[in-house]
């Protein structure tokens, strides 16, 4: 009389109301008003809908609570999924990160002495690393040519070198000249010393101190602004430096070519 057992089936499951993103644009008709439109946003939990006078109203994002194409849904604010952030080194470039570390090339950079090296890695350290550059110290560059020829540069053996001072007439232009390999580039600033490439206001003076020819020019400055010792001067003028903004142009300008250079090689 009755046909089928009235107990089989699935008469007893309660029906799934899909979850929808409330994304923008998407018209939906609330269903308790009426009320028909698009989603233009959210305020204080409530999703806002526009209807096609422009009209806007403000609805709970509760259960069951719109018709979407005739069909109940649930409303949801959209997970919004964050662009992760480029971490920018101390020389301005991109970092990479998660590189894998990188077995030292064959080529090479050189400076002068022992701040050369440490203000260098203080700004292009992560840049040196990825590339497997590694720059050394040289104690000065009284014998730059004979280094050179004992280091025998070759194509894919490049050298950089970074001079203080290479300015027209001064001891070092005459010194790198001598240097012709088609191998090496030596490039550098027109500062006495390194010291002299950071801004001076980084170091809270308003201009490096003009020191007399004949005197050392390091112990002629820390006499000039009240500081001891070299070694104390020079904490001081590392401790001001966290990129590449805090140091003058023409440094800037020779690192970035001695990079190019030394890990562009050729094949």
């Amino acid at each position: 009389m009755y046909g089928e057992d009235v107990l089989a089936g699935n008469w007893r499951r309660r029906k799934v109301i899909p979850e929808v993103d409330a994304e923008p644009d998407l018209v939906v008709e609330d269903v308790d008003s009426g009320f028909c439109g698009a989603v233009v946003g959210f305020e204080l939990g409530a999703v806002v809908l526009e209807d096609r006078h422009g009209k806007r109203r403000n609805f709970p994002l509760a259960p069951a609570a719109f018709l979407l194409d005739g069909s109940p849904v649930t409303l949801r604010k959209p997970v919004v999924h964050r662009q992760r952030e480029r971490r920018i080194t101390a020389s301005g470039s991109v970092a990479v990160d998660n590189a894998p570390a990188q077995v030292a090339k064959a080529s090479r950079i050189w400076v002068e002495g022992v701040h050369d090296a440490a203000l260098i890695e203080r700004i292009w350290g992560d840049d040196l690393r990825v590339e497997g550059v590694v720059v050394e110290p040289l104690n000065g560059i009284d014998d730059l040519a004979g280094a050179v020829a004992e280091f025998r540069p070759g194509p894919r053996r490049r050298l950089g070198v970074l001079v203080d001072h290479l300015v027209p007439g001064s001891k070092e232009s005459r010194i790198v000249v001598a240097v012709t390999d088609p191998n090496v580039l030596v490039t550098g600033h027109p500062y006495v010393d390194v010291w002299q490439a950071v801004k001076p206001e980084r170091v809270g003076l308003r201009a490096w101190p003009v020191i007399p020819p004949g005197q050392p020019w390091k112990e002629g400055v820390c006499a000039a602004v009240g500081v001891r010792e070299p070694a104390d001067m020079w904490r001081r003028i590392l401790g001001s430096v966290r990129s590449y903004k805090d140091v003058e142009t023409p440094l800037i300008n020779s690192m970035e070519r001695l990079i190019d250079f030394v890990t562009v090689l050729e094949d």
